[in-house]
């Protein structure tokens, strides 16, 4: 049921928003040299790597590290990068994740390649079951202001919790927090 939800709304968002999504790409290129979609190494379901897609909001030389690693994250930003960032525009591409497989709506956000302690403490959990989500329940319950143990338990209770009407919920939940700009740092 998921997986089909999944398919069936990522290929009708990526239908739905074709224009504004080349839009957003042209802006990206015409206000920073470099391509308009930067491709991370994530973590996904088993500890498998995939590419992630994301609208760039940072320039090419940034450091490909965690945003709240950087000493100053703010100088790294494109001329639309935080503007990107705090609307939660440059996640919209994920919806190719979301329709290929290697993601879904709802589950733990994919840790980078190189969150190795993230990684160890979601996987002595086991929630290396579940595929990342464009949301979850620590996304709306603290973004990235959250310390990596508190982060862990949070997607360990989706673990434990996980449904399609909690997944409603926390789909909800996001939009309403998008909307007001919750927990946005950048």
């Amino acid at each position: 049921m998921k997986r089909l939800f999944d398919l069936s709304l990522s290929l009708l968002l990526l239908i739905l928003l074709a224009l504004p999504l080349l839009l957003l790409a042209l802006l990206v290129k015409l206000t920073s040299p470099g391509p308009a979609l930067y491709w991370s190494d994530r973590v996904g379901r088993h500890n498998q790597l995939f590419s992630m897609p994301k609208f760039r909001s940072m320039r090419t030389d940034t450091p490909a590290v965690a945003t709240h690693l950087l000493a100053r994250p703010d100088s790294y930003l494109t001329p639309i990068g935080s503007f990107l960032r705090r609307s939660s525009l440059d996640e919209l591409p994920q919806l190719w994740s979301i329709l290929l497989g290697h993601m879904s709506f709802v589950g733990p956000r994919p840790a980078l390649f190189n969150q190795s302690d993230l990684i160890a403490q979601r996987t002595a959990l086991g929630v290396d079951a579940l595929l990342p989500g464009l949301t979850g329940w620590a996304q709306i319950n603290g973004r990235d202001e959250l310390p990596i143990p508190e982060k862990v338990r949070l997607d360990a209770e989706y673990l434990a919790r996980r449904s399609m009407s909690f997944d409603l919920q926390i789909l909800w939940l996001t939009f309403s927090k998008v909307l007001r700009r919750d927990g946005i740092s950048h």
